[in-house]
C-alpha cells in the first residue's frame, strides 16, 4: 500500500497541478500521441532565462573559484553571446553550435547564448580524445565549437576538420573570456517556437558509435518544470513539518554539463528556484566538504559514488555539512548499504535516488527520503506530473504488474530523434511513443520501478554510460588483436568499470600495458578497460558465430572476484 510520504506527495502536488494552480495541466498532441504538459510557464528557453534572471536579477548565479556573478550579470553576457554569434559568426535558427569545456560561467553563458541565437546547444563529451570529438562534430554537423584550451588542442589535432573552432580562455573572469562575443546591442533575437530544436547531448548505446538525441524547447523546460513541481512537493511538505529551509539554496556543480543530470535537474533548474550554482571543475571529496561549509550547500547531487566518498572521507568530521538536506544521487544504482549510512550517519541528510536517460531529458522516476529507505533497490515512481512509465514485453505491450519487461518511458520531456538516424530514431519507440530504455525492470504493486538487468550492451561507470562495442572497436584498432570482448566488472567505487578479454594475432606478442597505451590516445580514459585478460585460445563463441559475452562474462567476473579476496 503507499507509504504516508507517497499519500503526502500525491495530495500536495494535486495542489500544485489542478485547474487554476501555478502548474496546471494541459495537454499537447505529438507523434500522435496526447501528452500532458504544465500549462502557464515558459515553453521555450530563451524566455525562461529572461523572466527568472529578472526575477533573481541581484542574486548570486555562480561561484566559480573567487569569481561570483549574479542572475543579472551572467544573463547580460549571454545576451551579448547570443547577439554576437548572429552578427559576427551568421548562426541561422537550426545551427548546431559544439561546446567542448569543462564546467565554467563562460560553459553556461555560451549554452545560453547559442539557444537565445535560435542555434542548437551541441553538448560535446570533455573527456573525449580526439578522434571521438571528430565523430561527434561529424555526426550532428557542427557548424562551430566553442572549446577551452585543452579540447581545443584535441581538436587541432584531427585532420581535415572541418568546423571552425573559437577557442576560450575559460580561467579568466567571464566577461574577460567572451569579450571578443559582446555583440551589437541592435540585433535582433529570433522567436524561437516550442517545437524547434534546442539541444543535442550524446548517448552510447548498443550500436558503440555516440549518437546524437536532439530535444526541442518544450521537452528541455518541461523537464525542467517536470523537477521543479517535484522539488516544490517536498518543500512544501518539510515546510509544514515545521523545518522550512533558510536562505538562498544552493548545490555544488560537480557533474559535467555535459551529462542531462547537470544541465537539466541541476543547471537549468537553478534559475527557476533562484538557486546558487558552485562550480567544482574536478571532483574532489574534500573540496566538495569544504565548499558546502563555506557556501552553505543545501543540495547536493551526485553519481553515487560522490556521496559515499563524503560519507566515508577520514576528515569529514572537520567539516560542517548540516547545510545540506539532501543527498541525491543519479546515474547508477546505489547499494543497499549506502542508502542506510547516508540516512544513519550523516547527521540528518537525507537521501535521494532519480532515474532518467539523455532521451528522457534526465526525467523518469524518483525515490526520496524515507520512501527510499523502505525500498533501497527500487528507482521509485514515476516522476509526476508528467511521466508515463510502463514494462514491455518484445511486441512493446504492457505486461502484467510484477512481470519484467523493457522500460519504457512516455513523457513530452523525451527528445525528438537522434540527428541524421531516422532508423534508430524509430525503434527507439514503441507505436505508441513510449521509449524503450533498455533497462528490464519490474513494478511492485505501490509503482515502484525495480530495474533488474540490461537490455543493452552497457557499462555504467559511476554514472557514465560506456558502450562495450565501442571499447572493443578501439581494441580491434591494434594491429596484434585477434579477438576481444569487452564487459562490465563490479567495482566498489564506481559500481562497474570495463573489463576485457584479448586473443593475440598468431605469432603477435601483447602486453597489458601497450594495449592501455593504445587506447589511452584513442579513448576517453574512463573507457579503458580496468582488467584485460591476454589469453592463447579462440574466445567461445554462440552457435550464431557470435562471440558468447554471457559466459565471458561469468567467468571473468568470478576470476576477478578471487584475485580481489586473494589479494
Amino acid at each position: 500500500m503507499p507509504s504516508k510520504l507517497d499519500l503526502r506527495m500525491d495530495a500536495a502536488l494535486a495542489g500544485l497541478t489542478g485547474p487554476g494552480a501555478p502548474f496546471g495541466l494541459g495537454s499537447v498532441t505529438a507523434g500522435g500521441v496526447e501528452l500532458p504538459l504544465i500549462t502557464g510557464v515558459p515553453q521555450t528557453l530563451p524566455p525562461y532565462f529572461a523572466h527568472y534572471c529578472a526575477n533573481h536579477a541581484e542574486l548570486p548565479f555562480l561561484v566559480a573559484g573567487p569569481e561570483r556573478l549574479t542572475f543579472a550579470e551572467v544573463y547580460a553576457v549571454a545576451q551579448g553571446v547570443a547577439k554576437s554569434l548572429i552578427a559576427h559568426h551568421h548562426v541561422a535558427p537550426g545551427d548546431r553550435i559544439g561546446i567542448a569545456m569543462r564546467n565554467s560561467p563562460s560553459w553556461i553563458a555560451l549554452y545560453m547564448g547559442i539557444v537565445m541565437a535560435g542555434g542548437v546547444a551541441t553538448l560535446l563529451n570533455g573527456w573525449w580524445q580526439s578522434e571521438e570529438l571528430a565523430t561527434a562534430v561529424a555526426e550532428v554537423e557542427c557548424r562551430l565549437v566553442f572549446a577551452d584550451p585543452p579540447r581545443a588542442k584535441r581538436l587541432a589535432d584531427i585532420d581535415g576538420l572541418d568546423v571552425a573552432v573559437v577557442t576560450v580562455d575559460d580561467v579568466r573572469p567571464l566577461g574577460i573570456a567572451l569579450a571578443a562575443l559582446a555583440g551589437p546591442a541592435d540585433v535582433a533575437l529570433p522567436t524561437i517556437a516550442p517545437e524547434d530544436p534546442a539541444t543535442i547531448l550524446f548517448t552510447s548505446g548498443s550500436t558503440g558509435q555516440s549518437k546524437g538525441a536532439i530535444s526541442n524547447h518544450r521537452a528541455v523546460t518541461q523537464g525542467v518544470f517536470n523537477y521543479l513541481a517535484q522539488a516544490l512537493v517536498m518543500l512544501g511538505i518539510t515546510t509544514a513539518d515545521g523545518t522550512p529551509p533558510v536562505g538562498q539554496p544552493a548545490t555544488l556543480l560537480n557533474v559535467p554539463l555535459f551529462h542531462v543530470t547537470a544541465e537539466v535537474p541541476v543547471f537549468l533548474q537553478s534559475f527557476a528556484m533562484g538557486r546558487k550554482l558552485v562550480l567544482m571543475p574536478k571532483w574532489d571529496a574534500e573540496e566538495a566538504m569544504r565548499l558546502i561549509q563555506a557556501e552553505k550547500i543545501s543540495y547536493f547531487v551526485g553519481v553515487p559514488l560522490m556521496s559515499f566518498e563524503i560519507l566515508t572521507h577520514p576528515k569529514r568530521a572537520e567539516y560542517d555539512l548540516s547545510s545540506v538536506t539532501d543527498f541525491a544521487a543519479g546515474g547508477a544504482p546505489r547499494p543497499v548499504e549506502h542508502v542506510r549510512r547516508i540516512a544513519d550517519e550523516m547527521g540528518g541528510p537525507k537521501p535521494l535516488l532519480g532515474y532518467g536517460l539523455t532521451e528522457t531529458n534526465g526525467v523518469g522516476c524518483g525515490n526520496f527520503r524515507d520512501n527510499y529507505l523502505a525500498k533501497p533497490n527500487s528507482t521509485g515512481r514515476a516522476s509526476a506530473p508528467l511521466v508515463d512509465l510502463a514494462i514491455l514485453d518484445g511486441a512493446g505491450k504492457p505486461v502484467a504488474q510484477g512481470e519484467r519487461g523493457e522500460v519504457g518511458i512516455r513523457s513530452i520531456c523525451n527528445f525528438t530523434e537522434y540527428y541524421g538516424r531516422p532508423d534508430a530514431t524509430a525503434a527507439a519507440f514503441t507505436a505508441d511513443r513510449y521509449f524503450l530504455t533498455g533497462d528490464i525492470g519490474y513494478l511492485d504493486e505501490d509503482g515502484y520501478l525495480f530495474i533488474v538487468d540490461r537490455k543493452k550492451d552497457i557499462i555504467i561507470r559511476g554514472g557514465e554510460n560506456i558502450s562495450c562495442q565501442e571499447v572493443e572497436a578501439a581494441i580491434y584498432e591494434h594491429p596484434a588483436v585477434a579477438e576481444a570482448a569487452v564487459f562490465g566488472l563490479p567495482d566498489e567505487r564506481f559500481g562497474e568499470v570495463p573489463g576485457a578479454v584479448v586473443l593475440p594475432r598468431e605469432g603477435e606478442t601483447l602486453t597489458t600495458e601497450a594495449l592501455c597505451a593504445f587506447l589511452f590516445a584513442h579513448v576517453a580514459a574512463f573507457k579503458v578497460p580496468q582488467r584485460i585478460w591476454i589469453v592463447d585460445h579462440a574466445l567461445p563463441r554462440l552457435g550464431t558465430e557470435k562471440i558468447d559475452k554471457v559466459s565471458i562474462r561469468t567467468k571473468y567476473r568470478a576470476l576477478a572476484a578471487a584475485e580481489t579476496v586473494t589479494a
